[in-house]
């Protein structure tokens, strides 16, 4: 698959977080292929929902980066509106749709959210194509933006700065990963009689999964 097969415990408090077991990955994997064969445009395209302090919920589509045990990434700048939500508020849900996979897919994920190491986020940072690095330098990302030619100029400016030289990451922009606390699978039917498996993590850590009601 084309995200990490390192499924090995991360360290970290288990009252917090739980490893994803087995059984999950392997139906998120197996999902994800039937995806891929049945033509989704992007099959890595999930929506993320977070919240501000104060409870206000916002959501925007995103892209899935890695998946492991430890959960999954995706990459953003911390200044930008879900970065500044997820600072105040690290909660968030996940929510991917294949509408082609059998009579339509859905996989719900809910949990919190830790910065993935500078190690990982530099890894990741350097594999981008170089449009997408400079990019991530001239967005101030969800600022006003009086003209499209002000954000052309940045990206320009960058340009100049780093010709030449690799482009370094920029010390806000990093990945952020969902530690998985529940997850469901939910798998369509006709006249909406749909099948729903949720896997859940209590506070000690240990899994379970049941059926829903559709």
């Amino acid at each position: 698959m084309w995200w990490s097969d390192a499924r090995a415990p991360h360290a970290r408090d288990n009252a917090r977080m739980s490893t994803l077991p087995d059984e999950i990955l392997a139906t998120f994997d197996a999902l994800f292929a039937e995806a891929q064969a049945a033509g989704e445009p992007d099959s890595t395209a999930m929506t993320l929902a977070t919240a501000s302090a104060d409870g206000r919920p916002s959501a925007r589509t995103v892209l899935l980066k890695s998946l492991d045990a430890r959960g999954f990434v995706f990459y953003t700048h911390m200044d930008g509106r879900k970065g500044r939500e997820l600072q105040a508020n690290p909660q968030a849900a996940l929510l991917f749709h294949w509408p082609r996979v059998r009579d339509g897919v859905q996989v719900r994920v809910e949990g919190a959210v830790e910065i993935v190491p500078d190690a990982e986020a530099d890894a990741y940072f350097a594999s981008r194509p170089r449009g997408s690095q400079i990019g991530a330098w001239a967005s101030i990302q969800s600022e006003p933006l009086d003209a499209r030619e002000t954000f052309e100029a940045r990206i320009a400016n960058y340009e100049r700065e780093f010709e030449g030289r690799d482009v370094p990451r920029p010390p806000r922009w990093t990945g952020l990963r969902v530690l998985p606390r529940a997850v469901e699978f939910w798998y369509g039917a006709q006249f909406r009689l749909h099948e729903r498996w949720l896997h859940a993590c209590d506070a000690n850590g240990t899994w379970s999964k049941r059926m829903l009601y559709p």
